[in-house]
């Protein structure tokens, strides 16, 4: 088990384990983080678990494919899918912030 950080838009950070192999959307959403939907369970189709990687983690997370980047394009380059981030024993600790724009 690894752990990865969620931090809200308020500062508040919560913790949680996730098992390697598991995407940080489905962590997320096993254990009812707020902001990230995952509407489409992870297909990269809605964009809804949209995450900011912190900067000291991004160059550990895996470069982004086409797909993903055509639905965030917009963003900022450390804003990722949280679904297309697999946890691997190397993100252990792992800390993303939740845009404050998932609560629209």
């Amino acid at each position: 088990m690894a752990n990865v950080t969620f931090v809200q838009p308020d500062g508040r950070a919560q913790s949680v384990e996730i098992e390697e192999g598991f995407s940080v959307m489905q962590a997320a959403n096993n254990n009812d983080i707020p902001g990230i939907a995952g509407e489409c369970g992870g297909c990269v189709s809605c964009a809804t678990c949209k995450v900011e990687v912190d900067a000291a983690w991004i160059a550990r997370i895996p470069a982004s494919t086409e797909l993903e980047t055509s639905l965030i394009e917009d963003e900022d380059a450390n804003v990722r899918l949280s679904c297309q981030i697999m946890m691997t024993p190397e993100l252990d600790g792992l800390v993303v912030h939740v845009p404050a724009s998932q609560y629209r």
